[in-house]
């Protein structure tokens, strides 16, 4: 049990809660978090000198105390952890892993509150409604808790309660969220080049969708009908007359949870071909459904006696969307061509990107992915370390990956990660590779040709563009007259030498200075002014430590060019 996390379990369980208290609790998380982040870049508040392993020792601090400030908070805040360790291009790598361990380990809710839930949402007492009903619970969420259960026809089951008040605390959080949101992207250096508000928004919408049990037992058909053809892939039934927006009953099929390794091999289970279909039922779902399972943690995913893998919790799902097919398409020309250019201009025209004035540094960095990547085999990439590198590059860039790219991203990781466990030889990459394939075999079966397809656009565009380029020699003329064009140069090269003859300009008045108060302290001490001397040579002694910085910072220019 987290430090600091019994002490406040008794305000989980509640029907109401205080909006003033929140606000005071929220808020002074907020701004004691800020207090350390401007702790964290001043050099003074490091014991013996600022080093790097000292500020990643600190940042690790950090990212441990959100976490557990996150679980004393609450229900919402959990959720919102959990959401924000798939953003990765928003926040230090020590951040998302430390938010990446949010774990639902809760504290359950009386069984009288249960009953009293049921009444309330089935309009029936627990004895009128099951034949047998365990009051302990078998697991208890962030949300809501699950109880076995078995129906009057003798079909066992099991019951997902939803927490008590969990909409109004919702509600209250949500809105102090708000202002927080505001104030961070109002805020001059946090809120520079991100969409905190689109980022909140999305965050509401997850939300509210996974407390929606109705919206959640949909899911759970359409992820079912989807598996129609796998009988290696099992997802419990809904029983829709015992469910409501707050209670969930699903079929009870328990298993092994597919992280036990030891316990699978114990059951004589083939690791290794769970390995592979765990991936394949991912594949088949991204590519072949467009809807997928965004949270394929361990937990939600257990193996029956037979070997078949079993999906719970859907109450978090993702979706592709038929037209992005076509941007991923180009995205993929792109890539396949090295074109670094091309390659953020999809990126750009799908949401990936924020479009800025200087796409320099972006480019540079996408195309620096390109020649990295491009160069190894398919088969030997791994998912988890594409990902941290390309989060490595769109962190402190205008990069904003749209969730459903996350959530595949931090699906894959996840599910490489369980694979290796299962099978110290299997790599996701591999097993995606005919996935691809077959993918690209089907957009040519459907759309002809794609690579001539291709060369036909790219002639349009060429043609329309000489066709269109009087014109805009013309209009570029007319803004040279009225004066409207503006030129700007940018110059790494240039800046860093204008920065270091400045840093040496400042060194010849700080020598100067220095000289100066020397010379006027040596000949007030030999005129037996000795205060006047003292004074003199305390402020040569202090100018003579801002010229020994600048000098160690010129030395280091030195060493970087």
């Amino acid at each position: 049990m987290e430090k600091g996390y019994t002490n406040k379990a008794y305000r989980w369980n509640r029907e109401n809660y205080s909006r003033r208290r929140r606000f005071v609790d929220i808020w002074s998380f907020v701004w004691t978090l800020m207090f350390n982040f401007w702790l964290y870049n001043k050099s003074w508040s490091y014991r013996g000198g600022v080093t790097e392993a000292k500020k990643a020792i600190r940042r690790k601090e950090q990212a441990v105390w959100i976490r557990n400030t996150l679980l004393d908070l609450g229900p919402t805040f959990i959720k919102v952890g959990q959401l924000f360790s798939t953003r990765a291009d928003l926040f230090p790598s020590e951040y998302v892993e430390e938010l990446a361990k949010l774990q639902d380990r809760v504290p359950a809710f009386s069984y009288e509150q249960v009953e009293t839930i049921l009444e309330q949402e089935l309009s029936k007492q627990i004895p009128e409604l099951f034949a047998n009903f365990e009051p302990i619970p078998l697991a208890a969420a962030s949300l809501g808790q699950v109880h076995k259960a078995v129906l009057h026809s003798g079909e066992a089951v099991v019951v997902k309660v939803q927490r008590p008040g969990l909409k109004k605390l919702f509600e209250i959080d949500l809105q102090i969220l708000k202002g927080i949101t505001r104030y961070f992207q109002n805020h001059p250096d946090w809120g520079r080049g991100r969409d905190w508000i689109g980022i909140y928004e999305e965050c509401c919408r997850i939300l509210w969708e996974e407390i929606d049990y109705l919206n959640e037992g949909r899911n759970a058909d359409t992820f079912r009908r989807n598996f129609r053809g796998y009988e290696w892939v099992k997802v419990p039934r809904i029983y829709w007359r015992y469910t409501s927006s707050r209670i969930l009953t699903l079929e009870y099929l328990p298993g092994i949870k597919i992280s036990q390794y030891e316990a699978l091999e114990a059951a004589g289970l083939d690791r290794k071909a769970l390995a592979r279909q765990g991936a394949e039922a991912y594949l088949h779902q991204l590519l072949d459904n467009g809807f997928f399972h965004a949270d394929p943690h361990p937990g939600n995913i257990a193996v029956s006696p037979n070997g078949s893998l079993i999906f719970y919790d859907f109450g978090m799902m993702g979706r592709i969307k038929s037209n992005i097919r076509e941007g991923l398409m180009e995205t993929l020309f792109g890539v396949a061509s090295k074109d670094g250019d091309r390659v953020v201009q999809s990126l750009v025209n799908l949401g990936a990107i924020a479009p800025v004035d200087d796409m320099g540094p972006v480019r540079r960095s996408v195309q620096y992915m390109l020649d990295h990547f491009m160069d190894q085999p398919f088969e030997n990439q791994s998912v988890a370390t594409i990902s941290d590198d390309l989060y490595e590059i769109a962190y402190n860039q205008p990069f904003r990956f749209p969730a459903t790219f996350t959530f595949v991203m931090r699906a894959f990781s996840t599910l490489e990660g369980v694979g290796k466990g299962l099978d110290p030889e299997f790599n996701f990459m591999e097993v995606a590779k005919p996935y691809a394939m077959q993918l690209m075999s089907n957009m040519n079966g459907s759309e002809g040709n794609t690579f001539l397809n291709e060369l036909s656009r790219q002639a349009a565009q060429v043609s329309s563009s000489a066709l269109g380029l009087p014109r805009r020699l013309e209009d570029t003329l007319e803004k040279l007259e009225r004066g409207d064009v503006r030129v700007r140069v940018r110059s790494i090269e240039t800046e860093r030498l204008l920065r270091r003859q400045t840093n040496i300009q400042l060194g010849m008045t700080y020598a100067v200075i220095v000289s100066g108060f020397t010379l006027s302290a040596t000949i007030l001490l030999v005129r037996e002014y000795v205060w006047l001397a003292m004074l003199a040579g305390l402020i040569a002694v202090a100018v003579s430590g801002l010229l020994i910085r600048l000098l160690l910072r010129l030395d280091r220019y030195d060493r970087m060019s």
